[in-house]
């Protein structure tokens, strides 16, 4: 009875020191899976902080960005404002170059117009050298390369040039339609007042009569005077007062 109280007790103690043992381990376990949920839950913590502060560093970089960006975005659209403006500005004083080099071009057309129907109702003098230089003028007027500038000058010029022969005297060798036949002479113009002509021999002399538009012979009464201020035009003796038939002559 004793020894089987005591093999009792033995297993008691036994199994007792089972269930001690058994329930230690679970408590180290337990222990050993919290520390281990522990450091797996700060190196996540310590993840995401790392993480956040990136995240906030790439947020302040972005931030920085938008806000350089919208700077330059506006420093860009006033600058495109500007230059916005001065197209404008250009095309506009294009415009305004278009029209009034269309009618600096008409006045030129006009002027020459006129020019060309002076110089054919003009004296018969210089003929082909005025004839010559409309042609030339015409030609430069046309151009469309040519500036406004050069072809007002060039207007201006032959212009000129058909006032001064409103002032001058001169004397050149042309041939003169003399009743229908074709007359060698010395013409002597004196401004655009009167034409005078003799031949070469000095048998003749005569005038550019604007009543019939055509060359007639004067009197050798006249001849004198004539060539005298033939001489006179052409510097071949001094220059004096004489007495020239201006005017419709009677013969």
């Amino acid at each position: 009875m004793k020894r089987a109280v005591l093999i009792v007790l033995f297993l008691i103690l036994v199994v007792g020191q089972l269930l001690a043992q058994s329930s230690l381990d679970d408590v180290r376990e337990t222990v050993q899976g919290t520390v281990d949920i522990d450091q797996r839950t700060q190196e996540e913590r310590d993840a995401w902080a790392s993480e956040q502060a990136g995240l906030e560093a790439r947020y302040r970089t972005a931030k920085a960005n938008i806000a350089y960006l919208a700077e330059r975005t506006a420093g860009e659209e006033k600058a495109v404002a500007g230059l916005t403006e001065s197209i404008e500005e250009l095309e506009r004083r294009a415009h305004e170059s278009r029209l009034l080099r269309s009618s600096l071009q008409d006045t030129l057309d006009a002027v020459v117009g006129r020019l060309e129907e002076f110089v054919a109702q003009d004296l018969p003098f210089l003929t082909d050298e005025r004839e010559r230089r409309l042609e030339v003028l015409c030609r430069e007027l046309s151009r469309p390369e040519v500036t406004g500038a050069e072809k007002l000058r060039l207007l201006l010029e032959a212009l000129q040039i058909e006032t001064e022969y409103g002032k001058s005297v001169d004397v050149d060798q042309q041939e003169i339609m003399l009743d229908g036949t074709s007359v060698f002479a010395d013409v002597l113009r004196v401004g655009r007042v009167s034409l005078f002509w003799r031949t070469p021999d000095g048998e003749k002399v005569g005038t550019f009569d604007r009543g019939s538009w055509k060359w007639v012979e004067l009197p050798a009464s006249y001849g004198r005077t004539i060539g005298d201020a033939i001489e006179m035009a052409s510097r071949i003796r001094p220059v004096e007062l004489i007495a020239l038939p201006l005017g419709r002559v009677q013969r």
